[in-house]
């Protein structure tokens, strides 16, 4: 990647996070990146597309490691049912590791979510990694029903945004310096209990 490429990249990241995405004209981040318009329309094109790209140069790599992990534990498994921890492991402590290391982009996806901006990242982003999560799951969970399953799935995503977004709020809560992956373990624990519960009682009519 080009070095003004880069330089735009993380001027992108650090106003979107700072100000929201809304807030940030690309004039502004060409002025702080102190490059020309040209080549923000050269390398990005138009801003939602810059902000593709922000998203992307973290996901791609966290992606990357999630179904990595997957697959190892698929194989360790053979043809044996899958643990509801492991796969839920295999999803979000790589994700610690990576917001562990850049705090930015976990500001970043804050704003994002607190924009609205959240189901459009997902759907370009994650939706493809998402349902391949879901499958696993479904293998370790094979009783409960496909709706069911796909509401739990809708939670945990928006439970991992939260967790990595939120500073503690409530009295008794961590303080200090925030430790990602001791809250992923933790969500991984409350999750794991979500998805084994009994399915929803329908409501009576």
């Amino acid at each position: 990647m080009s070095a003004t490429k880069e330089r735009i990249l993380d001027t992108a990241e650090q106003l979107f996070a700072e100000r929201g995405y809304a807030a940030t004209s690309l004039r502004q981040v060409i002025a702080a990146a102190e490059v020309n318009l040209a080549a923000v329309h050269y390398h990005f094109g138009t801003k939602e597309d810059l902000l593709d790209a922000v998203v992307l140069r973290k996901v791609a790599p966290v992606n990357a490691a999630r179904l990595a992990w997957l697959e190892r534990i698929e194989a360790k498994a053979g043809t044996g049912p899958l643990r509801v921890e492991d796969v839920l492991e295999s999803f979000l402590l790589p994700t610690a590791e990576t917001a562990q290391r850049n705090p930015e982009f976990v500001r970043l996806m804050g704003r994002m979510l607190t924009e609205g901006m959240m189901p459009s990242l997902v759907e370009k982003h994650f939706q493809q990694m998402v349902m391949r999560f879901a499958g696993a799951l479904r293998r370790a969970i094979p009783n409960l029903a496909q709706e069911e399953l796909m509401w739990r799935v809708h939670f945990m995503i928006g439970a991992t945004a939260h967790a990595l977004s939120m500073k503690p709020i409530l009295a008794g809560m961590e303080s200090g310096a925030p430790d990602i992956e001791s809250r992923m373990r933790r969500l991984v624990t409350f999750l794991s209990a979500g998805f084994r519960a009994a399915e929803t009682a329908a409501k009576e009519t």
